[in-house]
């Protein structure tokens, strides 16, 4: 019997981005030098198969600082922690690696030198994100005032509304968050943005491609976790797009074909933390059920690469 044709539309970029590339060598190259175990505050990025494939290598995961053993080395994960918990670490003598991806690093700064200014940090970022909360805990309490949407705006008591400075979660829709900022500059005219957008590089650059897709068909899956803000964010981007059926999935087995029946055409990408390998499986499976067209569809081409901390690259 003859298989059904089909087009895959392949995002470009998709996928791993460098600053999860780095974090994931971070926690390879610490159970190189230790051995095992090595101790991982959080998920070290959000991916289940990357942090099961860490955890068999002898990575151990815990929630909090608390449940590691002070002799061990601990690593922080990619979406940063607050200032109370490498203060924690350094009193117990720990031995332990940021792995916290350099433009969230960025924002943790930013935020400091307003705040060293004598301005109050409004933080455009969903609440209970572990990015949100490191980002927060770089300051004391109630300098940093949360806001989700463009309503919530609307609702906040800033200190002195003519000393504010906003920062963002850089995983965010692109477009959402320009509607938040719009917000906040015309309640606040004197607000200060970041010198340059605190979304990044590799969050904007999926998005584009995911709007690029769009266009060319209805359907489209988004390979991540469900607790990966960015991959959650390729989904709303797509549907917003014109994409009447954009699914998160986690791997090729979640797929769910009856939606999927009487396509001609589907556009594939994956979120930041994603694994190539998991968006090949799903290729495969696509494959092994139509006769599959691939076509790339490109929007930019990434080349960046962050380096490991120094004290990985010497020996131990």
């Amino acid at each position: 019997m003859s298989k059904t044709p089909l087009t895959l539309y392949l995002a470009a970029p998709r996928g791993f981005c460098a600053g999860v590339d780095r974090a994931i060598k971070i926690v390879e190259m610490a159970l190189e030098k230790w051995g095992a175990p090595v101790y991982v505050r959080h998920e070290i990025v959000h991916n289940k198969y990357v942090v099961d494939r860490l955890r068999d290598k002898g990575a151990v995961f815990v929630e909090e600082l608390e449940e590691c053993p002070d002799d061990r080395p601990v690593i922080f994960s990619a979406h940063g922690v607050p200032k109370s918990v490498p203060a924690a670490a350094a009193q117990r003598e720990m031995v332990y690696v940021d792995a916290t991806c350099p433009l969230v690093s960025k924002v943790h700064i930013e935020a400091e030198r307003h705040h060293a200014n004598g301005l109050q940090m409004v933080m455009i970022g969903h609440d209970g994100h572990p990015e949100t909360v490191g980002t927060m805990g770089q300051l004391p309490k109630g300098e940093v005032i949360l806001v989700e949407t463009a309503a919530d705006v609307a609702t906040i008591t800033p200190r002195d509304p003519s000393k504010l400075a906003f920062i963002t979660q850089t995983t965010l829709s692109v477009d959402d968050t320009a509607d938040v900022v719009a917000a906040l500059n015309a309640r606040f005219p004197a607000i200060i943005g970041p010198h340059k957008e605190d979304i990044c590089y590799a969050t904007t650059n999926r998005q584009e491609a995911v709007k690029a897709m769009a266009s060319k068909t209805k359907a489209m899956l988004v390979i991540g976790a469900p607790n990966s803000s960015n991959s959650k964010r390729l989904v709303e981007v797509g549907a917003k797009a014109g994409c009447s059926y954009a699914q998160l999935v986690q791997r090729a087995t979640d797929i769910d074909w009856r939606a999927l029946d009487g396509i001609d055409s589907i556009g594939i990408t994956a979120g930041a933390s994603a694994p190539e390998i998991l968006i090949n499986e799903v290729i495969d499976a696509f494959k092994s059920r139509y006769d599959v067209t691939e076509e790339i569809v490109e929007t930019a081409v990434e080349n960046v690469e962050f380096k490991v901390p120094r004290v990985l690259r010497v020996p131990a």
